[in-house]
């Protein structure tokens, strides 16, 4: 009987440690292209023609102070503190619309009954499968002709609304106990006050979940602000990852400069994925029980 439990105890850890070593691995592929931009973003341009991947010194003086003349020129020559209000600026814009419109949605698809309530759930679904670049065309036409080329809405307005949003939100309220809603109506709760006072704090984690998912999207976008701002000067509306093209662009013979306006796009991600990877874990698996 021992035999058998060490046995049996012998399988499990190997089966640990080769799903430790499998995430270990994937984990390193992901995070390699990151290690590779700041490491460039501190080192010279012959090092980096070189493919030199070890990280400089940290004990070297000069290391650093070459490292904060390559940021310090990113950030003057490249105007990366305007590409990074512009961006902060559409990205907060984009947040607000498609959480508030998700939860919205998402509420009326899991609370209440209106006429081709699952056909209009299945076009929702449906517009998750169009590529943004087949409707990019007819967005941009429609931005120009109600005049809001060149401006902040022209950049927020296509994507304040979203299937995905609707989804995610509709499984989480799903997945709340149908009896929270029926005890608040007997208390004499109707659907805004339920929304707001019961089932919007329980779906916190997948609201900050969605909210993490918003804001990585609408950081990281090149087309659209690279078309719908093309009329203006070069720093006056466009974003970071726009921002980070020109700078590699102005800076063909060193490379390093461009890294580091890479770096500095990168840390606001950094800041919200870090600020927000609990809830997202939670808010991930929070619709998974019930739909």
């Amino acid at each position: 009987m021992t035999d058998v439990v060490r046995r049996g105890r012998g399988k499990r850890i190997a089966k640990s440690v080769a799903w430790y070593a499998l995430l270990t691995a994937v984990a390193a592929v992901i995070v390699f292209p990151v290690y590779v931009t700041v490491v460039n973003s501190l080192l010279s341009y012959d090092q980096i023609l070189s493919a030199h991947l070890l990280p400089p010194n940290p004990f070297n003086p000069q290391v650093w102070s070459d490292a904060s003349d390559y940021y310090a020129q990113a950030w003057s020559e490249g105007h990366m503190g305007r590409f990074l209000l512009n961006s902060f600026v559409m990205t907060i814009c984009i947040v607000i619309g498609q959480v508030v419109t998700g939860v919205l949605a998402g509420y009326a698809f899991a609370y209440l009954r209106f006429p081709f309530k699952r056909t209009l759930f299945v076009v929702f679904l449906a517009t998750l499968m169009i590529p943004f670049e087949v409707t990019v065309v007819a967005n941009l036409s429609f931005i120009s002709n109600i005049g809001l080329y060149d401006t902040y809405a022209g950049l927020v307005l296509p994507f304040l609304a979203t299937g995905f949003a609707a989804f995610l939100m509709r499984q989480a309220f799903l997945a709340l106990p149908r009896d929270l809603w029926e005890a608040a109506e007997l208390d004499g709760y109707g659907h805004l006050r339920y929304l707001w006072k019961v089932a919007l704090p329980l779906v916190r984690p997948t609201v900050a979940a969605l909210t993490v998912f918003a804001a990585l999207g609408a950081w990281g976008q090149y087309l659209w602000p690279k078309l719908v701002t093309s009329g203006q000067p070069n720093h006056d509306l466009r974003t970071v990852q726009i921002g980070v093209r020109e700078l590699f662009a102005q800076n063909i013979t060193n490379f390093n400069i461009g890294y580091a306006g890479l770096v500095l796009a990168m840390i606001p991600l950094l800041i919200v994925l870090l600020a927000f990877q609990k809830q997202l874990i939670r808010g991930l698996t929070a619709g998974a029980v019930k739909g």
